[in-house]
């Protein structure tokens, strides 16, 4: 889900005696910092230098927690850096050639004149271009700029951060060439008929931070129009990781998913993807609010049951999936015990974890966990095995349930850099898009 909190790292000094750390991570706690790495980059007699990482929500609350860390007798905050910005200097990703070319007989062999004949065979036989280039390995990422995270319309090229970061994730977790493409124009049409024109040099589409409501037209278009998997996967990546965790979650509490009844809070590109799945999965009752009366009859149309009132939907749901992005929205009261509560909002879920288990929740949890690259890496690499020409919701299913296979007891979902859980989605969805053949 979306998520826009800033990240910077303290250098800071800390007493070499026990209990240290655990005052300046209470002091980051109380300010509402939430701590990431720590690292121990010196050790003294008297003082140890630590390196800890802090999402914060902005400047603001990172000055009180230095004022806070400085006012501890001993301690105190070297420096502050922003590690996100450095890392991003220059792009996370290159185009570089797999080939050396050292010699003029390279050059002949990569370029003039012998890729002539590997030319001349594609031109006999459009399918070997598999085989001979990058575009059965590819998969092109698309966006418009208007949901980018939790910011919002921020325009395509402002959201070039986060293509280039999925990008490196499909090289780094499946060995797929992710390539950016940036769009400056919002219009549906046209976004369908350049992704059209550009579609034969890639084996599948990743659509990313496409806002609502036009982010159903363009997909469903494009699923119609192209030969090739196309993926929104705001929409769908959330939703195979939502079923994963809600998977997980009933385990963990003895609850049949099947024979539940599931509330969607918020039918939003997520929200109306993630009550699909669970329809898809065999879920046989699915709710959902909305104030949006075009999302309520979308819901209604794929087969859900809208309803008008949060109240209502809390007091019939076993369990309960928010995906709105506002504050508190969700009232401790309303909760009845031993539901399932997943508030996926980021940074700030609809009602905290610790509120819901203290008003009788079986389970409760944030978006924090639930992270879409557990998702859409391993769903392209096995459509791309396949040679699959559609995305279909029985492998996004699939996926889902690999998912939670991977998942260790306790846990909502496995760790996303975790490459064995990629390859066990990659399998999943290959073998569903090889039978479906």
């Amino acid at each position: 889900m979306a998520y826009n909190k800033l990240i910077r790292a303290l250098m800071i000094e800390i007493p070499s005696v026990p209990g240290s750390l655990g005052k300046v991570a209470t002091a980051i706690g109380l300010c509402g910092g939430d701590i990431g790495a720590v690292e121990t980059i010196k050790v003294g007699t008297a003082y140890t230098q630590r390196n800890i990482t802090v999402q914060i929500e902005n400047e603001e609350q990172l000055d009180k927690i230095i004022k806070s860390i400085n006012d501890l007798e001993g301690f105190r905050v070297r420096a502050v850096s922003d590690e996100v910005l450095r890392a991003h200097e220059g792009g996370k990703v290159q185009m570089k050639s797999k080939m050396p070319i050292q010699s003029l007989a390279d050059l002949s062999r990569v370029y003039t004149p012998g890729v002539a004949d590997v030319c001349k065979v594609i031109e006999a036989e459009p399918e070997k271009a598999k085989i001979y280039t990058n575009i059965g390995n590819s998969v092109a990422i698309v966006t418009d700029g208007t949901a980018i995270l939790g910011l919002g319309d921020i325009g395509p090229v402002a959201g070039m951060p986060v293509m280039e970061g999925k990008s490196a994730l499909f090289d780094q977790l499946v060995g797929i060439n992710g390539i950016p493409i940036l769009l400056d124009t919002k219009d549906p049409d046209e976004i369908i008929e350049t992704v059209k024109h550009i579609a034969l040099g890639f084996s599948g589409i990743l659509l990313e931070d496409i806002g609502s409501p036009h982010c159903f037209e363009v997909e469903e278009r494009l699923k119609a129009e192209l030969n090739i998997p196309v993926m929104h996967d705001d929409q769908h990546g959330t939703a195979v990781v939502t079923l994963a965790a809600i998977i997980s979650a009933c385990k963990s509490t003895g609850v049949d998913l099947k024979d539940a009844t599931v509330g969607q809070i918020g039918l939003g590109a997520a929200g109306l993807a993630i009550c699909r799945m669970l329809m898809a999965y065999g879920t046989k009752s699915v709710l959902g609010a909305d104030r949006s009366q075009e999302a309520k009859d979308r819901l209604e149309n794929y087969g859900g049951m809208p309803v008008d009132s949060l109240e209502d939907l809390m007091s019939r749901c076993d369990i309960v999936i928010a995906t709105t992005g506002v504050q508190g929205l969700i009232k401790k009261e309303w909760v009845r015990k031993g539901q399932i509560i997943l508030a996926l909002s980021n940074p700030k879920p609809e009602i905290e974890a610790n509120e819901a288990l203290e008003a009788g929740a079986a389970f409760a949890a944030d978006g924090r966990s639930v992270n879409n690259v557990l998702g859409f890496p391993g769903i392209f690499r096995g459509v791309l095995n396949a040679q699959s020409d559609k995305v279909t919701h029985a492998m996004l299913v699939a996926a889902a349930e690999a998912i939670a296979a991977c998942t260790k007891p306790g846990d909502l979902v496995p760790q996303p850099l975790d490459r064995s859980v990629h390859e066990q989605v990659a399998e999943a969805v290959e073998k569903v898009a090889r039978n479906a053949k």
